[in-house]
């Protein structure tokens, strides 16, 4: 059975800026823009999911095309957080695809259904349930 998936996220001296150390032993940090009062020496959260969701993107058509023996050669994600500005209900993610290789009409169906499908998608589109204790 795989290991769950466990981040502890760090709150630094320097305002704003947080570390976070994961259970596979990498470590990474989130941090604001100055205008806000960070130092602006990270990501800020907003982008690290966004970063989180591109990444999966990749990963996984890779990974199905090489199983697929598709000839991908190069995949491109850009993302977007609201670029309409915020709705009054959610938010917009705005996902744009850039695979290059000599693939076929139908091939690139099939990527645009797999990359619809990585885990990260369905786990920002699907429903969360956060549960939150208060440690001492």
């Amino acid at each position: 059975m795989p290991a769950i998936p466990t981040v502890k996220a760090v709150l630094q001296e320097t305002p704003y800026l947080v570390s976070f150390t994961d259970d596979l032993g990498h470590a990474w940090s989130a941090d604001e823009p100055t205008e806000v009062g960070g130092g602006n020496t990270a990501p800020t959260p907003e982008r690290l999911i966004l970063a989180s969701l591109g990444a999966c993107t990749a990963i996984t058509l890779k990974m199905v095309a090489a199983r697929r023996q598709l000839p991908l050669t190069g995949v491109q994600v850009e993302l977007q957080l609201n670029p309409s500005g915020k709705p009054e209900s959610g938010n917009d993610i705005v996902r744009q695809i850039t695979v290059q290789g000599d693939l076929s009409d139908e091939q690139r169906e099939q990527l645009l259904k797999i990359a619809n499908a990585c885990p990260m998608h369905k786990l920002l589109s699907g429903e969360i349930r956060i549960h939150t204790d208060l440690g001492i």
